[in-house]
């Protein structure tokens, strides 16, 4: 059952059709007149200052979904003006109807070349801009949302340029990092997103020197660990295995010179 309007809305949308119906004559009097009496500047602007509520409307049908208001208000007075050059009364006396479209055309096309921030191929937008349309009229038809691959067909497109062309509106305006995740005011996106795994950094390194271990005995191999995994001193280490400090220093020297050797392909000296 269609949802019926409340009483304050309907009189609200009966003062604004009656509000542009009044101007309507009088707008259609303005531009003959111009025909006749050369000065379209003044009638130009005339009609654009009766029918700046109608563009600052329309400009915020776009500003709800997030883009800047102050800039779509620009962008609709721009279009309101070409809609005022161009409007012919001798060819219907309805302003708003051949405005409307005029400054929502000019408004697209400043969205379409300026309002992405990852900005994808033209086919890719064009593309989008069909699937959105074309969403509603499949759901209606099949009584449900229509999947990528129906919507794909109906489309005469291949699912993989759908999925892009769906995908393509996060790049408008992508999600703040601040935003709350879940409903959970308590938790942004950022606190969700991984950091720096240092780990990963190390992993060519340990692939390549891992064959170069493998040839060390248990002694080089337990030297090696007590002084760079465990950071033991010298002394440490020699107290673990039994021998003198020099010893263990004399030791990591060859231990270190023969992994050099190795990892850099280098003939060990005889």
């Amino acid at each position: 059952m269609p949802a019926v309007a409340s009483p304050d809305r309907l009189s609200a949308l009966r003062t604004t059709n009656e509000r542009w119906e009044s101007r309507r004559g009088r707008v259609a009097a303005l531009a003959r007149g111009a025909g006749r009496s050369g000065k379209s500047k003044r009638v130009r602007d005339a009609i654009v200052v009766e029918y700046l509520e109608l563009a600052e409307a329309l400009a915020r049908r776009y500003s709800r979904q997030g883009f800047d208001g102050e800039d779509l208000c620009q962008v609709a007075y721009l279009g309101l003006i070409k809609a005022s050059d161009r409007f012919d009364p001798g060819r219907g006396d309805d302003f708003v109807k051949f405005a409307v479209p005029t400054i929502s055309g000019e408004i697209k096309r400043h969205l379409r070349d300026n309002g992405w921030v990852i900005r994808p191929p033209r086919r890719i937008q064009e593309l989008r801009a069909r699937a959105t349309k074309s969403v509603p009229q499949l759901a209606q038809d099949l009584g449900r949302m229509p999947t990528e691959g129906e919507l794909a067909r109906a489309l005469g497109e291949s699912v993989g340029d759908v999925e892009e062309a769906l995908n393509a509106g996060d790049t408008i305006r992508p999600q703040s990092l601040d935003a709350p995740v879940g409903g959970d005011e308590a938790i942004a996106l950022i606190d969700t997103l991984g950091g720096d795994d240092h780990d990963l950094e190390r992993v060519d390194l340990l692939a390549a020197i891992a064959p170069a271990l493998s040839g060390l005995d248990a002694r080089d191999k337990r030297i090696l660990y007590l002084r760079f995994f465990e950071e033991r001193t010298q002394q440490e280490i020699a107290g673990q295995l039994g021998v003198t400090q020099m010893q263990v220093s004399r030791l990591l020297t060859k231990i270190l010179g023969r992994l050099r050797a190795e990892l850099s392909e280098e003939p060990l000296a005889s």
